[in-house]
C-alpha cells in the first residue's frame, strides 16, 4: 500500500517522502530543500532513497538535492531549466517517472515560476500494478490549501491556467502542496467570501489540526473548489468583492484572478 510521509522543514515547508509499497523499503523524495531532515526520516522509517523529484528552482525546494544524490547515488528528476543544473533527468509535459511500481505523470504548471512542474499519480495510470485509492497531485507552490503561489518569473495568466487545469482533475484527487500556509490563506479567503459556510467550517477544522500539530495537507480538489478563492474567480460574488476592494472594473476571470493575487500579496 502506498505511504506518503510529510517531512516538516524550515518554518513551514513540507518535503514529501513517497513509499510506493509498504512491503518494500524503496522511497522517493519530492523537493528536499534540506538534506538532514530527509536523512533522519529515512532512518526513522527504515527506507532506502531511490530518487529525487524537483518541481521548481527555488532554494527551499532544491538545496538538499545534490547532497542526497551523492550520499545515495541516485538520480534527480526535474524540469528542463537552466536554473537547476543539478537535474540528471530533465522532464517536460506528459513525461513519465517510474517510482518503483508507481507511474508519475509530469504536468507543466507555470506561473509561480516559469519552470514549475507537478507530479500526478493518476489511479487509472497505475493499471493492475498497484492500487493507490485516490489520485494524488504534488503541486508544490502552484496551489496551496485555500490559496496559490506568488508570482515570480511567471505570469498571472499562466498561473490562472495552471489552477484551472488542477480544477479539472477528479474531485477526490489529493493535493500535496509544499507549505503550511493554510490558516493564513483561509483568513484572507474569508475577506473575499465572508458568507462562505464551507470556508467557515474549514477554518474551524484546520485550526483544530494545527492545535494538535497535525498537517492541514493534503487537501482535495473538491475542497479547494469550494473554499479556495483562486479557483472561484468565475463567481459573480467574488468578482464584485474584488472590484470593490481594488476599485477596478474587471472583465475576465483572469482579470479577477490577477487582482485577487495582488490583494493577497498585500494581505
Amino acid at each position: 500500500m502506498l505511504q506518503i510521509y510529510p517531512i516538516p522543514a524550515f518554518n513551514d515547508n513540507y518535503f514529501w517522502l513517497i513509499q510506493p509499497s509498504a512491503s518494500e523499503p524503496a522511497a522517493y523524495i519530492i523537493d528536499p530543500g534540506q538534506a538532514e531532515p530527509v536523512i533522519q526520516a529515512l532512518d526513522y522509517y527504515k527506507l532506502d532513497l531511490k530518487g529525487i523529484l524537483i518541481t521548481h528552482h527555488h532554494h527551499d525546494h532544491i538545496d538538499g538535492a545534490l547532497e542526497l544524490s551523492k550520499i545515495y547515488n541516485i538520480p534527480i528528476y526535474g524540469p528542463d531549466s537552466a536554473k537547476i543544473p543539478i537535474i540528471t533527468h530533465k522532464l517536460t509535459e506528459g513525461d513519465k517517472v517510474q517510482l518503483g511500481p508507481l507511474t508519475a505523470t509530469v504536468l507543466m504548471l507555470p506561473g509561480h515560476t516559469l519552470d514549475h512542474i507537478g507530479y500526478y499519480l493518476d489511479t487509472t495510470a497505475q493499471g493492475a500494478k498497484i492500487d493507490i485509492g485516490q489520485s494524488r497531485l504534488f503541486s508544490a507552490d502552484t496551489i496551496f490549501a485555500a490559496g496559490c503561489g506568488r508570482l515570480f518569473d511567471g505570469s498571472a495568466a499562466q498561473l490562472f491556467q495552471s489552477l484551472q487545469r488542477i480544477a479539472q482533475l477528479l474531485d477526490d484527487t489529493l493535493i500535496y502542496c509544499a507549505h503550511e500556509y493554510t490558516l493564513s490563506n483561509i483568513r484572507f479567503a474569508r475577506t473575499i467570501e465572508p458568507e462562505n459556510t464551507d470556508l467557515a467550517a474549514r477554518q474551524i477544522a484546520e485550526e483544530y489540526k494545527r492545535q494538535q500539530n497535525i498537517p492541514t495537507i493534503p487537501s482535495t480538489v473538491l475542497l479547494e473548489k469550494r473554499t479556495n478563492p483562486f479557483l472561484r474567480c468565475h463567481l459573480p460574488t467574488i468578482k464584485q468583492q474584488v472590484e470593490q476592494l481594488t476599485k477596478r472594473t474587471l472583465v475576465t476571470e483572469c482579470d479577477v484572478f490577477t487582482s485577487l493575487r495582488q490583494l493577497k500579496d498585500h494581505f
